[in-house]
């Protein structure tokens, strides 16, 4: 459960962008208070309004690895928009245990690997110790060919 109370005296404007490490997270965001923006395809961030009896699923970095690139993370964050307090209920699915790669059926001529195997607890260290939490890991697993 997240509780947010940012107030424009704390000067916090938010959660920074980020992806999710996992592999989904179910989110019933708070149904009241706005403030989730998700990063579209051309780089702007669009306000994801409450819309109350949803649940919100953002793909996360594992299932980008685990689906060989065909699915992507979100990258995301929560922005102060009124000083009251925000609440979400969120679920994060980690994904599988062990070593996560492509799955073979998803690498082919058209798609050939694109990340090398890992685990969840690999990845978590990897973007805690390189500082990069927008996704910007995945690019140190890349594949390179022998």
């Amino acid at each position: 459960m997240n509780k947010y109370h940012f107030t424009h005296e704390s000067g916090v404007p938010g959660i920074n962008t980020h992806t999710d490490s996992g592999f989904l997270t179910i989110l019933q965001d708070d149904e009241v208070v706005c403030g989730l923006e998700v990063m579209n395809k051309s780089g702007d961030f669009i306000s994801i309004d409450p819309w109350p009896g949803t649940l919100l699923v953002n793909i996360g970095d594992m299932a980008t690895v685990w689906s060989n690139g065909r699915f992507h993370n979100v990258k995301h964050r929560v922005q102060r928009k009124e000083t009251k307090i925000r609440v979400s209920i969120v679920s994060f699915l980690l994904g599988p245990r062990g070593v996560v790669e492509p799955l073979p059926e998803l690498v082919d001529d058209e798609h050939p690997r694109k990340y090398i195997p890992t685990s969840f607890e690999d990845y978590r260290k990897l973007r805690f110790a390189t500082k990069l939490h927008a996704g910007e890991a995945l690019e140190q697993l890349l594949y390179t060919p022998k």
